[in-house]
């Protein structure tokens, strides 16, 4: 009974014996409260001691070093970090700083790579060469021999003084035994005839571009010219083969229905026309100075061909074509190519890139021997310039300025003007300058609206665009060329090479699709070295993507940035500067990358419907 009574408390005891334990334990697991200041500073203290370990690890280490990393495993302990590397703020803000920098660097060069993978993916395959040479394997390694040689103590410049005198005009030359820079038209040799014509025109020195591409071209070299518009590019190729012409003249007279001799091709009829006007007045001044006539003539869609028939016949040494007529001609052996030697592409990104490629590729192969290429645009993304070069033996580039960088002798304005308000503050935007002033619209619409409301105001002006026939756009643009009219109101096809006297101003009634539209447009003016103006509306209906290469656009000729456009910043805008490239290097625009190209990614998807369409036709007459 005794020993009953006495369990219990044996079992009380060894049950507070037992909780007094667990009550112990649970001192042992208790963590007192730390601050958050306290917390914090220890966090970034063991941030900048991580900082320092992962510079040391990425230097080579010495053998005193290797022995004391023991030492630094006991730097594991934050309260040693605390202790021994007690790093401000600020040095630990660098620190994170130069890592952020270079994970920005590693995106950039991953950026880079992605953008090399596209370029050549969208790159054309085939060379830009005939179908005869292609097939024959028919390979040109050496340029085409001239007569020509510049004055013996150029051609003993040392290479020095050309350099300084290549600086001093801001020319960039790519090629190898590249012809010296000639500053003067007297030292390039040109006859009396010629130099009366230069004179006659106003034209007392040559232009940079001049300089240094009249004596590429005359030595024989083939030719990528790029300059901003107004710079003087048509006489780099005009007065060339208007020489080699009257040479080819001089040695044997050309025969009946014999030529030509020098082929330039346009890509619109305008241009055409007013490259064939500048040969004749050259040729006209070589005839009043006592030497033999060189004929041109002029093949463009909406004259008739007849005209053409009666110059090829008596024996042609230049003809001046758009493709699509130059191609029929051909295809009815109207004219042939048989002693062509000489081809200019005159804006010629505009024709490989807007559709012409192949037509340029069938006229190619109408030529009979090796010719010297020359290609002429003030747009010329690298794109373009690496699929032209397979056409070309051992071209020589000359770039003056940035290829598709506006004019700096245009003032630039944007102005939002919203849609429904456009049309009546043309008025007032004519008011800013005196004429001639020049109108772009995008559409054919449009410009009959504007031209429309001109007249019922009272304006004298003309107006030209692809759905008018040839005789009344020839008309309009005499006329305002004349100054008989003061406005011009007009669609893209007056904005290629187009060459008006002293217009003004020009206002672009919408923002183009494409930035190297708009740079053509605006180089209507400021050209030659005069100075001129150019407004564009905008509005929310413009293409945000065009918007932000107008914007780096003016930021680069160094032009007023309305605020609304400065607000336009997007993500990748960080990625637009990289290395030596600028922009997009498709379609050259400054404002996006070639990953967010909106040209291509336009390109591409109609390539893929016209795919789909060609299947299904191909499908379909398979089935009948």
């Amino acid at each position: 009974m005794s020993a009953t009574t006495s369990d219990p408390p044996i079992k009380r005891y060894r049950r507070e014996e037992d909780n007094k334990s667990d009550l112990e334990e649970d001192d042992d697991k208790y963590v007192p409260y730390v601050p958050v200041k306290e917390r914090k500073k220890k966090q970034l203290m063991k941030l900048g001691r991580i900082v320092q370990l992962s510079n040391e690890d990425s230097k080579p280490k010495s053998s005193s070093e290797n022995e004391n990393d023991e030492d630094s495993q006991n730097a594991n302990d934050p309260e040693v970090w605390g202790r021994k590397y007690n790093i401000s703020l600020l040095d630990q803000h660098t620190e994170l700083k130069k890592i952020a920098e270079a994970k920005k660097i590693s995106d950039v060069e991953k950026q880079l790579k992605e953008e090399e993978k596209i370029l050549e993916s969208v790159q054309q395959q085939k060379a830009l060469m005939g179908v005869a040479e292609l097939a024959k394997g028919i390979q040109y390694d050496e340029p085409i021999k001239t007569s020509w040689k510049p004055p013996r103590y150029i051609i003993e410049m040392s290479e020095q003084k050309r350099n300084a005198i290549r600086k001093r005009l801001r020319i960039l030359v790519e090629g190898v035994d590249v012809a010296p820079p000639i500053r003067s038209f007297k030292e390039m040799k040109f006859p009396k005839g010629i130099l009366n014509g230069l004179a006659a025109k106003g034209i007392k020195k040559p232009t940079p571009i001049q300089v240094q591409g009249i004596p590429t071209v005359l030595s024989g070299r083939d030719l990528i010219g790029i300059a901003f518009t107004g710079s003087g590019k048509t006489l780099v190729f005009v007065l060339p083969i208007i020489m080699f012409a009257l040479e080819q003249e001089y040695r044997l007279p050309f025969a009946r229905n014999e030529g030509p001799y020098g082929l330039i091709i346009c890509p619109s009829r305008e241009l055409a026309k007013q490259t064939n006007d500048i040969i004749m007045h050259y040729s006209r001044h070589l005839v009043e100075s006592g030497m033999p006539e060189i004929r041109s003539c002029l093949a463009i869609g909406g004259i008739p061909v007849s005209e053409a028939i009666d110059i090829i016949s008596k024996g042609v040494h230049i003809m001046v074509a758009t493709p699509g007529r130059l191609m029929d001609m051909l295809e009815k052996k109207i004219v042939t190519l048989d002693v062509c030697r000489y081809l200019c592409m005159d804006e010629a990104d505009r024709m490989i890139d807007m559709g012409f490629e192949e037509d340029v590729r069938t006229i190619f192969s109408f030529f009979k021997a090796q010719r010297q290429t020359l290609l002429f645009s003030a747009t010329m993304p690298k794109k373009i310039q690496n699929f032209a070069i397979s056409a070309l033996v051992k071209p020589v580039t000359i770039n003056v300025g940035r290829a598709g960088a506006a004019s700096m002798n245009v003032t630039q304005e944007v102005e939002y003007v919203k849609q429904e308000a456009k049309v009546v503050y043309l008025l007032e935007c004519l008011q800013k300058t005196a004429p001639p002033v020049l109108i772009f619209a995008e559409k054919k619409q449009d410009v009959d609206c504007i031209h429309e409301y001109l007249l019922l105001k009272g304006v004298e002006a003309v107006a030209i665009h692809g759905g008018k026939d040839q005789e009344e756009r020839s008309r309009a643009v005499d006329a305002y060329r004349e100054a008989q009219k003061d406005v011009l109101v007009a669609t893209d096809v007056a904005s290629k090479g187009l060459d008006f006297p002293n217009v003004q101003h020009v206002i672009n009634f919408d923002m183009p699709e494409d930035i190297e539209n708009y740079v053509h447009r605006i180089g209507r003016t400021g050209r030659s070295n005069t100075k001129g103006l150019a407004t564009t509306f905008v509005n929310k209906t413009t293409d945000p993507s065009v918007l932000l290469d107008l914007k780096h656009l003016l930021i680069e000729a160094k032009q007023n940035v309305p605020d609304f456009l400065l607000e336009l910043c997007p993500e990748s805008e960080q990625y637009l500067d990289l290395g030596d490239s600028h922009g997009c290097s498709y379609c050259g625009g400054l404002g996006h990358r070639i990953t967010d190209c909106p040209k291509l990614e336009a390109i591409q998807s109609k390539q893929a419907s016209n795919i789909g369409r060609r299947d299904y036709l191909s499908n379909t007459a398979a089935d009948y």
